[in-house]
């Protein structure tokens, strides 16, 4: 998800590839989003932006002539607007031809120019937003990267608001204190202090001045240390002054792959020490937002959580020798084996059975065949006795008939 650095990142990629350009005619949107309309519509105009926290402001200027007899036309803009753009989970700004639009730009601004060019704002998950004639939203503290004493004070002067009772992890995401913060941010910066994530954030920031004393010193943020506080583990350092650096180093990384025309990652992947790294542990929060870190999670860790577990990939084999896991299996120990062979039994004693069975009705089968056969067998052996008996006494009545007649013939 876009944080702080990635949406200053994306307010000077725009001022990059819109310096000197000039834009025309209306704002146009995508038919599928459901963010409002843009009204604004003007022969020539100018692109700036800026950023603060988790928020990216466009400003549309349009270009006035130096001719006082010039008239701006009824429906053209005469006058500066400002939409302001939250992020959500995968928004980002893309400048290319009219041919080679992104599948998912859902606001675009056309070049007065041939072939046309359009800086388009593209949001796959359409979880980002915009609001025409918009200001910075007042529910959001200053900024930490850029704002940074206003900042500090605003954190430290209300350390009583009941917000700093949630753990330091989840305080961390509220953007009334810590604008632009956001999950990869507070894993690092926990991790680099050795502070557990579910630990009282007001244990955590309170002793804290509402000035850093080091601001303008030579002393590395990132390795000065305050006195331990009482309750905590290890030395305490300054969380807010971190909550400062970080994002900023971050920023000096580049485009971190939300730079369109530059997506790499690599340089990223290596800054980072805890967040989605092998070895670490995670898990949920109270608002169900993944939380990555070292070592014990701390007292306030929800209820009903699983243990967290370390992360670790799964090594690929480049060895395909089949001979030596063969060799592996033979050695596996006897109970490993009787346990394979209860389950072959189990598996071949039902196949015994069926067996059994069929062997019986194909026996019963053949019994049945073998008495039908001889009961027809016996039915024929009766009648031909029958027509023998029948056939014998006509035979010796003709002998006898021969007899008398040769007799009376003498």
């Amino acid at each position: 998800m876009p944080e702080g650095p990635e949406l200053h990142l994306a307010s000077l990629y725009v001022n990059k590839v819109c310096d000197g350009v000039v834009f025309t005619g209306p704002v146009r949107k995508s038919e599928v989003s459901k963010n409002p309309d843009v009204p604004f519509n003007c022969e020539a105009y100018h692109i700036t932006a800026a950023s603060r926290g988790k928020e990216v402001m466009l400003t549309l200027a349009p270009i006035k002539r130096d001719d006082p007899k010039f008239r701006v036309k009824t429906g053209q803009a005469d006058q500066p607007m400002d939409i302001v753009f939250r992020f959500g989970m995968s928004g980002h700004f893309h400048f290319s031809t009219e041919d080679e639009l992104p599948k998912h730009a859902h606001l675009r601004f056309y070049t007065k120019e041939k072939p046309c060019r359009v800086l388009s704002f593209v949001d796959t998950r359409r979880f980002g937003s915009w609001q025409p004639n918009g200001t910075w939203q007042p529910g959001r503290g200053p900024c930490v990267m850029f704002e940074y004493k206003s900042f500090r004070k605003n954190v430290v002067l209300h350390l009583s608001d009941r917000a700093f009772d949630r753990p330091i992890c989840e305080v961390l995401l509220n953007q009334k204190y810590f604008n632009g913060i956001g999950n990869y941010l507070r894993a690092e910066i926990l991790f680099r202090l050795n502070i557990p994530p579910f630990v009282p954030a007001r244990t955590v920031l309170e002793g804290l001045d509402s000035d850093d004393s080091s601001e303008n010193e030579t002393t590395d943020i990132r390795t000065s240390v305050r006195p331990k506080k009482k309750g905590m583990k290890g030395e305490m350092s300054d969380l807010l002054r971190l909550c400062h650096a970080v994002p900023l180093e971050v920023i000096d990384l580049g485009g971190k792959g939300y730079d369109p025309e530059k997506a790499d990652y690599s340089g990223f992947a290596t800054w980072l020490q805890c967040y989605s790294v092998d070895g670490m542990k995670s898990i949920q929060d109270h608002s169900g937002r993944t939380i990555w870190f070292k070592g014990d999670p701390g007292p306030m860790v929800p209820k009903g959580s699983k243990s967290p577990k370390a992360k670790k990939r799964a090594k690929k084999e480049d060895n395909h020798d089949y001979t030596d896991k063969k060799k592996v299996a033979r050695s596996r120990p006897e109970g490993t084996m009787r346990t394979k062979m209860v389950k072959q039994e189990t598996v071949t004693k039902p196949l015994k059975k069926e067996k059994d069975a069929w062997s019986k009705e194909a026996g019963s089968k053949r019994k049945k065949t073998q008495e039908v056969s001889t009961s027809q067998s016996g039915k024929g052996s009766a009648a031909h006795r029958r027509k023998s008996r029948s056939a014998q006494p006509a035979a010796g009545s003709q002998r006898r008939s021969r007899r008398i007649t040769r007799q009376n013939s003498k």
